[in-house]
């Protein structure tokens, strides 16, 4: 028996040497971080609640500055949260992959925009960045204005009451990308469907989560046999059905231009056809891009269905957590609310039309709002990059092969970049406000040249939903941001219902 125990404390050691011990190890673990445990290392650290895990990135933010590293059984990574570093390793080409807790994402985005590396990447952004140029989004307004009014009626039944706006705010964000970007509209089916959907959406979150957190979950032969595994097939399967219609139903619809442009016979069908281009200088709605590309052969229809994962998941989840936080931070803010009041007043006065994209041009108080909103609670408060190069950050030598992971949510809330970090103080956006910032600061949308390609529409639909709601109701606050707990998620997910009230208003 003491033999078998010498053999294993002999064989643990011989591990803990042989992980902790090699020139990356050496190199990665003068960088500040906490304390590697025997054989361990730091992955004990992180085997923690998805709640406790997002806390526990305030302890060694606030033990660390700047910058701090994990260890664990050749597993390295570092943590930065300051504009220089984020610079380094956003801002070029030269560390465009992501880092390898993207391929839990894999299973579900497979190799869409969010995932792909080199050639493949740039093809798709090729393809697909013309369905986000600037005329192109004049396009998918009518739908968002619709649904806008949508979500008013539906605020207006609540009669003052008090409600939690996050399943509110899903439906309306959900709707909106599947009526806009993919052209389809969901009828009263696909709206159940809908539900099952966001429920889903959910819940591979919090397998990807779990699977993070566990680095014995890592190995794919492991964690397709736990229940976490197979609870996340099931989920998919509801995703990819979901998916799956949205693209069955714009096929039926679908022409593509050039078959329509001399043919008077099939004039008609391209009146129908909201989304389609009249003419070879316009362009036409994502997922209409990507049939047009099919059939060109740029890309087959597992592509599409990468990409139309994507985008769904963006379009709605990220949306959704923008437009929910910023509705809760104005109803405890009566002051900037009714600021935000007088403007649209000034742009529309008694009249109760629908708004247009020139005025959606002159809400500037607004939009400082909805950034001071995204910068206290931006909906993806965490990316990862691969570091492919010896690199330095803070001073330290970073090896080639150690994951990046950029944390936003404390990069916003850095004292020495925002005074007074926690206040929502919307002034900090005024054009003379942010003079001398820097460019690396504040990056709700990522930057640099993997930049989230949806930034416009996504500030359109926000600034669409937030006017609509302001014009008719005036918010009245009952969840505080106090009162906020937060989960380890793919987006920035309160684990808690926000509640507020509409109260409609008599006149602006």
């Amino acid at each position: 028996m003491l033999t078998i125990i010498l053999a294993i404390i002999l064989v643990l050691c011989s591990l803990h040497f042989i992980f902790y011990h090699n020139n990356f190890a050496k190199t990665l673990l003068i960088v500040p971080g906490p304390p590697i445990k025997f054989f361990f290392g730091n992955s004990l650290d992180i085997l923690l609640t998805p709640e406790e895990l997002f806390y526990l990135s305030y302890r060694w933010v606030s033990l660390y500055k700047g910058i701090f590293r994990f260890y664990a059984y050749f597993h390295g990574a570092v943590c930065i949260y300051n504009p220089d570093d984020i610079e380094i390793i956003v801002s070029s080409m030269k560390y465009h992959e992501k880092s390898f807790i993207y391929t839990f994402l894999k299973p579900w985005l497979k190799e869409g925009l969010l995932l792909s590396n080199g050639s493949k990447w740039q093809q798709r952004r090729k393809i697909l960045t013309s369905a986000f140029h600037f005329n192109v989004l004049q396009k998918y307004y009518p739908a968002l204005e619709d649904n806008s009014q949508r979500l008013i009626k539906t605020l207006g039944k609540t009669n003052g009451e008090v409600i939690d706006i996050i399943p509110i705010i899903s439906e309306y964000t959900l709707n909106t990308i599947c009526e806009s970007a993919m052209g389809t509209q969901l009828n009263e089916e696909a709206a159940g469907a809908g539900i099952l959907y966001k429920k889903a959406i959910n819940e591979v979150s919090n397998t990807i989560v779990q699977r993070f957190a566990n680095l014995f979950l890592h190995l794919d032969f492991v964690f397709n046999k736990t229940s976490v595994g197979k609870k996340q097939v099931k989920c998919l399967e509801v995703i990819q059905n979901f998916t799956g219609n949205v693209i069955k139903e714009r096929r039926k619809k679908f022409v593509k231009p050039a078959m329509v442009e001399n043919n008077s016979e099939l004039e008609e069908t391209r009146e129908e056809n909201d989304y389609l281009s009249s003419s070879k200088k316009k362009r036409n709605a994502m997922l209409d891009l990507l049939l047009s590309a099919e059939k060109d052969g740029l890309i087959d229809d597992a592509g599409i269905q990468e990409e139309v994962d994507t985008f769904m998941f963006e379009g709605y989840d990220t949306t959704s957590t923008g437009l929910i936080y910023c509705l809760m931070l104005l109803a405890n803010e009566p002051e900037i609310q009714d600021k935000i009041v007088e403007e649209l007043n000034g742009i529309f006065g008694d009249d109760k039309r629908s708004a247009t994209t020139e005025d959606l041009n002159k809400m500037r108080y607004l939009e400082c709002c909805i950034k001071e909103s995204l910068r206290l609670y931006p909906p993806v408060p965490f990316i990862s990059r691969k570091v492919t190069v010896d690199t330095v950050l803070s001073g330290y030598k970073i090896p080639a092969g150690t994951n990046c992971h950029i944390h936003i949510y404390h990069l916003h809330r850095n004292e020495h970049l925002f005074k007074n970090a926690l206040k929502f103080d919307p002034d900090r956006f005024l054009p003379e406000n942010s003079v001398g910032r820097h460019n690396y600061a504040y990056l709700p949308f990522s930057a640099g040249p993997r930049n989230c390609i949806g930034q416009k529409f996504a500030m359109m639909e926000l600034k669409s939903g937030v006017s609509a709601i302001l014009r008719n109701f005036r918010l009245i606050p009952v969840t505080k941001p106090t009162d906020l707990r937060f989960t380890a998620d793919l987006v920035l997910r309160s684990i808690r219902p926000i509640h507020m009230k509409f109260i409609k208003r008599t006149s602006m």
